[in-house]
């Protein structure tokens, strides 16, 4: 991690030396996920508890965003460059990587209800940190800890909108606004509290339930010259596998309809398959056709979703608004509004280009998109007759890590306890799915693990942690097919699973069944199931790829064209070496390799070309390995 490339920190210090005269040193902040936090300021508190053991700092947060970090010198090699020119002058929190270490003061405490998924795995206090919680009860808790400072990022009115007037809670109203009641009461009747802003220009001007009178906050920085860039991952790349999970999960979504999508790669292969369903719907059924969905499972499309285009048109309830779902709006797919809005979402993350794009919307279409607080989307609690006349045929599509034979998904955490990511809304989309007339909810599970060389099944018959029971079980897609296990039996729920499950694992899988009594001895898995391999896919989509149909970066990318290939090469390597991209494993690859011409540009990049002792000749021949192996070169 970096730390804040703050030029002048006299402002920052005087907004703390301001906010604990106004409430003591007993200080607990609260401050938004993703990138409407002010990460300046709050390290700013988080420096001045470092040096005074008299303050009692508590920091609540989520989703605290470092950039990507490499675990060996050929990833740096290919990841240093391309995060210095992404990511700019953005900052990783000083108190998140002191929290990762587990080196932060005795007088300071960080405690997050959600993490960048993988991040905090290896650190023990991040996990004992971890507070686990459904996204629509954090303001309940936050209010139950005592939280008495609300710091944000904000976005002032751009020059030419003129006629908007206070500021736009822009990327994060999500808890912000179900907070501000309860804080300006308790400022109203005198309690120390203090709620401090610090405007961002790059932030996009977002408005309706997102702006906010500049009165709302006690203070407000203002200075363009701590203004620092937004995180803005770039794009990432979509598998053969996340198509596939992706097919499956877009020919349930039924027009007219509502949609909720996660971010990632499979939610950029779903956004672009709806678009391809809407506007080449010739190639989407060829697509389906070939990879056997309609032939498998025709029942299934034809009752929950369809294949034709969206002649209705989509609304999105969601809460995250990512470049996906822009695309959709965009393009077309998303266009039935509820309210005025087409969107309605709660916090949003994506690329510098999204960023800008939605900068440089016209204000009337910005509108568009409504941001709002996470109480409005997240449930059906509060104004429900409007909720459910706006929701009809609602989708909501999120991923899990593993499913088990009897349809529970574990999503945020691992077998032994430790937390991957956090629960988030999942859990809520889930449920209200169950409580909305001719809603689903769609959860899309990788079949197969890949790490280390090794592959293992993501379908099991049991797992030791689960985010969603099993008696809230409704429909798992995996990259083989969907298993519609709504008020099904155990037995028929157990069959569906097995049918999209890898054709490897399935046999093994039967066998548990069979022994635990939940199927019959005599069921076996139909032969149209057993063909579930890896290579059935990557063959059906070849022709896609090579028409451009299925592209690897669907929505553009960062990566220059060189980048995007030193980056499979790498993948391929990392998933087939047992060890990962280090020297001994580097060096066990014993095949000789001849260094072609048309590898020179690729080795340049990766500061190859002329290795400088045994260490980088080892390197040099693993690349060329790898770009041979990817048909690169």
């Amino acid at each position: 991690m970096r730390d804040s490339p703050v030029p002048d920190r006299a402002p920052l210090e005087e907004v703390v030396d301001d906010v604990i005269e106004r409430v003591g040193s007993t200080l607990r902040i609260a401050t938004p996920l993703g990138i409407g936090k002010p990460i300046p300021l709050v390290d700013a508190f988080y420096r001045r508890a470092q040096a005074d053991p008299t303050i009692d700092l508590r920091i609540f947060t989520a989703l605290a965003l470092a950039r990507p970090r490499w675990s060996s010198d050929l990833e740096r090699r290919l990841l240093e460059p391309i995060l210095d020119r992404v990511f700019g002058s953005y900052p990783d929190p000083l108190f998140e990587r002191d929290l990762l270490a587990g080196t932060l003061p005795a007088n300071v405490r960080v405690t997050s209800f959600y993490d960048s998924p993988g991040s905090v795995l290896s650190s023990p206090l991040a996990q004992r940190s971890h507070v686990s919680t459904n996204y629509t009860h954090v303001v309940r808790d936050l209010i139950a800890d005592g939280v008495n400072v609300l710091a944000q990022l904000v976005a002032a009115p751009p020059p030419d909108e003129r006629e908007a007037e206070g500021l736009s809670l822009s990327s994060n109203p999500d808890l912000t606004l179900d907070l501000l009641p309860h804080l300006l009461a308790r400022r109203a009747a005198g309690a120390p509290v203090a709620l401090v802003a610090q405007t961002n220009r790059q932030l996009p001007f977002m408005y309706g339930d997102a702006i906010v009178p500049r009165s709302t906050f006690d203070l407000v920085l203002d200075d363009p010259a701590l203004e620092l860039d937004l995180f803005a991952p770039p794009n990432q790349p979509v598998t053969d596998t996340e198509y596939a999970l992706a097919l499956n999960a877009s020919a349930l979504v039924r027009d007219g309809g509502t949609i909720q999508l996660g971010i990632g790669a499979i939610g950029d292969a779903v956004s672009h398959l709806l678009l391809m369903r809407h506007r080449c719907g010739s190639d989407y059924a060829r697509l389906a056709t070939a990879s056997g969905l309609l032939a498998r499972q025709a029942d299934v499309v034809a009752q929950l979703g369809g294949t034709g285009p969206f002649t209705e048109g989509l609304y999105a309830s969601s809460e995250m608004v990512m470049p996906a779902l822009l695309e959709l709006l965009e393009g077309g797919v998303v266009r039935r509004e509820a309210d005025g809005h087409a969107i309605h979402g709660c916090f949003f993350l994506g690329t510098r280009a999204f960023y800008r794009d939605l900068s440089e919307m016209t204000p009337e279409r910005r509108r568009r998109i409504g941001m709002t607080r996470i109480s409005f989307v997240n449930q059906l609690y509060g104004d429900e007759e409007r909720k459910r006349r706006q929701r009809v045929h609602a989708r909501f599509l999120n991923t899990g890590l593993v499913a088990t034979l009897l349809g529970a998904v574990a999503s945020d955490g691992l077998e032994d306890g430790r937390v991957v990511s956090g629960v988030g809304g999942q859990y809520n989309f889930v449920a209200m799915a169950h409580e909305l007339e001719g809603g689903r909810s769609i959860l899309m599970v990788r079949a197969v693990r890949e790490s280390g060389g090794k592959a293992s099944s993501n379908i099991r018959f049991a797992y030791g942690h689960t985010s969603i029971p099993r008696h809230l079980r409704d429909v798992v897609v995996t990259e083989y097919g969907v298993a519609d296990l709504r008020g099904k039996t155990d037995e028929e729920v157990v069959a569906a699973m097995l049918q999209v499950a890898d054709s490897s694992y399935q046999e093994e899988l039967l066998r548990e069944a069979h022994d635990a009594g939940k199927i019959a001895p005599t069921w076996e898995i139909p032969e149209s199931f057993r063909a579930n391999v890896p290579e059935l896919i990557r063959d059906t989509h070849a022709p896609f790829h090579a028409s451009g149909a299925l592209p690897e970066y669907p929505f553009s990318t960062d990566l220059t064209e060189a980048e995007q290939a030193l980056a499979r090469c790498l993948r391929m390597l990392k998933r087939t070496l047992s060890g990962g991209l280090h020297l001994p494993e580097l060096g066990a690859l014993k095949k000789t390799v001849h260094i072609p011409d048309t590898a020179l540009p690729y080795l340049e990049r990766m500061g190859l070309a002329e290795p400088d002792g045994l260490e980088q000749k080892i390197l040099r021949r693993a690349v060329v390995y790898g770009l041979a192996a990817e048909g690169l070169i």
